[in-house]
């Protein structure tokens, strides 16, 4: 069954003072977040980017397609602890995204889970969708 994530942002005012308001409609459980250019293109000052949205995107995706990867080998992970680092150059836009996992897999050794990671790089459905942005990893056994 198809599904359908919605959320949505109000901006007031041009690119350089304005502010935003990030809404997460489907599943209310991100309250709203409070967004603008600054916090996008130097520090988060307690607000979000785009970037930070891609960042928990693909890190949980990935979490996720990892773990059936490995679960199908028949060494399902105990924990994963993933991270995802987007880089935003003004001008530019993203230039790359750094993904980073650290593994508890009973039963595993280092090849085999270097090549589930990177399985799970290439096939996760944000990989699939941001396939135009370089994209790396670093993965190692805990």
């Amino acid at each position: 069954m198809a599904t359908t994530r919605s959320a949505h942002t109000v901006w007031e005012g041009n690119l350089l003072e304005g502010n935003g308001v990030v809404t997460f409609d489907s599943s209310g459980a991100i309250g709203e977040q409070p967004v603008t250019w600054a916090s996008r293109a130097q520090e988060a000052n307690g607000k979000t980017s785009p970037e930070e949205l891609i960042a928990a995107a693909h890190s949980s995706c990935f979490s996720m397609a990892f773990s059936n990867i490995l679960n199908k080998a028949g060494t399902p992970p105990t924990k994963l602890i993933t991270s995802a680092d987007v880089s935003f150059q003004p001008g530019e836009g993203i230039t790359g995204i750094h993904l980073t996992v650290e593994g508890t897999v009973p039963g595993i050794d280092e090849a085999a889970f270097q090549a589930a990671a990177e399985e799970a790089k290439v096939g996760c459905p944000v990989s699939q969708a941001l396939k135009a942005t370089p994209i790396t990893l670093t993965a190692k056994l805990a």
